[in-house]
């Protein structure tokens, strides 16, 4: 090896220069110069802006992950309070309209109630009011149970109507309840009267409505006849509409005519009725007869 290749410089711990303490008065200096001067003369704003300038895409990109990470946090917890909601304002709807609901039958009852009030001072016998409160069980008859009975001095036969006509007839007397038959009951009967001609008649019960039997072909009925109660049974109050005439069928090979009616007074939406007194026992009682023996013997003998 030569000697020109080896390295004369002296090991770090021999090199000579500034010593420590004047390095570090120096920097000192500096820093507090560049300070000032920066405080003074904004020198350094250009650096920064150039700095801030190339380091903003990089900040954005960094953000990314914080933001959808955030963005998905805040979508979660919306959509959970959306789901509150919208199930909280179904419920409070669905209170609304049971609200609703109740508040039409109410307001569809009290028109009822009213109609009967005033039906009142309208009918000369007394009246007792009741309501209904459900069908009776049995499928082939068209019968009804009311909330009045014995004890409310309700009676067999008495009439039942509402504010429209007559609704039946009180055929089962128990002591806190009634049970009404119908006037479309297959049993039914009342007597009536044509309010145009004034031709009395009979109105029976069938499966859909009412009929007038034993009419003949050529008897003065028309469609839209209004039939009342005549009164002649001494049960019914006269004057109250029954039935009113939607079919005249008077056919050529028999005698007699089918008359189709339909009861004014529709069962299927009553709930309130009047239970009337039988027209009969407001009637003053029949005298009994004078046994034979006691009456005046005739007087014999002629004119002198």
């Amino acid at each position: 090896m030569s000697l020109g290749t080896l390295d004369r410089t002296p090991p770090p711990f021999f090199r000579q220069g500034p010593s420590a303490l004047t390095k570090l008065t120096f920097f000192s200096a500096l820093a507090l110069l560049l300070m000032v001067a920066d405080t003074r003369f904004q020198i350094t704003q250009p650096v920064r802006a150039v700095i801030a300038t190339v380091l903003h895409p990089i900040e954005r990109t960094l953000l990314v992950p914080v933001a959808a990470w955030e963005g998905g946090s805040d979508y979660l917890v919306g959509l959970q309070k959306a789901l509150t909601e919208a199930d909280a304002a179904r419920r409070d709807l669905a209170r609304q309209a049971e609200r609703s609901l109740r508040l039409e039958q109410v307001e569809a009852d009290n028109r009822r109630l009213r109609a009967l009030l005033e039906l009142r001072p309208a009918l000369t016998v007394r009246s007792l009011a009741a309501e209904v409160l459900y069908d009776a069980p049995d499928a082939f008859s068209r019968k009804v149970v009311i909330d009045r009975g014995a004890t409310h001095g309700v009676a067999i036969a008495s009439p039942v109507v509402n504010e429209a006509g007559v609704l039946g007839q009180v055929t089962r007397v128990y002591p806190l309840s009634s049970e009404v038959t119908l006037l479309n009951d297959k049993d039914a009967a009342i007597p009536v009267l044509n309010t145009r001609n004034q031709v009395r008649s009979a109105a029976f019960g069938v499966r859909n409505g009412m009929e007038l039997r034993f009419m003949a072909g050529n008897a003065d009925v028309q469609v839209g006849d209004l039939l009342s109660t005549s009164g002649v049974d001494g049960i019914y109050p006269p004057g109250l509409p029954v039935a009113r005439v939607t079919l005249v069928d008077r056919k050529i090979d028999t005698s007699f005519a089918r008359i189709v009616l339909e009861p004014v007074a529709l069962s299927d939406a009553v709930r309130y009725v009047l239970v009337l007194e039988p027209v009969g026992m407001q009637m003053p009682a029949k005298p009994e007869p004078v046994p034979e023996d006691t009456k005046p013997a005739p007087r014999k003998g002629g004119r002198r």
